[in-house]
């Protein structure tokens, strides 16, 4: 099976970021990356959360994670990946995010076992273009009513299961 990475780019609630984790665990994902100000599992004693704890319902210490301080640590890593099928090595990076490159999430077909790392950004401003320029696809879930877009936990439930399973049984 693939591997696939979600990275969260500055996102703010550790509410959003716990429950995500506890997504990861229930579709397979293999790492969860944090990037710049999104709250990790650990306090700054390096004991788990309490907060966290409760949302993720232990997924906490089931998914694997890392932390880094800016997205050009994750985008090397990422790019350097030796076990990546790209044709610029390492994962494909997929960006989720309402820009004029964007296609509908449902029209991207994951290429079966290809490395894929997922992209969500900070739940009021999103991604912004410097990381958007680093994506190899930009993913959008249409929206239909007022809101322009979902919170960001359910619309990484989305794009996870749509990657992990909507495609592969």
């Amino acid at each position: 099976m693939k591997e696939v990475i979600v990275v969260l780019y500055n996102i703010r609630s550790v509410y959003n970021v716990a429950s995500i984790f506890r997504t990861a665990d229930g579709a397979g994902i293999l790492k969860v990356y944090l990037v710049g100000a999104t709250p990790t599992p650990l306090d700054r004693f390096g004991k788990f959360r309490a907060d966290f704890a409760k949302v993720a319902l232990g997924a906490e210490g089931t998914v694997g994670w890392e932390y880094f301080k800016n997205f050009g640590a994750v985008y090397k890593k990422l790019r350097k990946s030796a076990s990546g099928r790209t044709p610029n090595g390492g994962y494909e990076i997929l960006a989720a995010e309402q820009d004029k490159k964007s296609i509908p999430y449902f029209k991207y077909r994951p290429t079966k076992n290809k490395n894929l790392a997922l992209i969500l950004g900070e739940e009021t401003k999103g991604l912004p273009k410097s990381v958007l320029n680093k994506a190899d696809k930009i993913l959008e879930i249409p929206m239909r009513g007022e809101k322009e877009s979902l919170n960001v936990s359910v619309a990484t439930g989305i794009l996870v299961y749509y990657i992990m399973v909507g495609h592969n049984e």
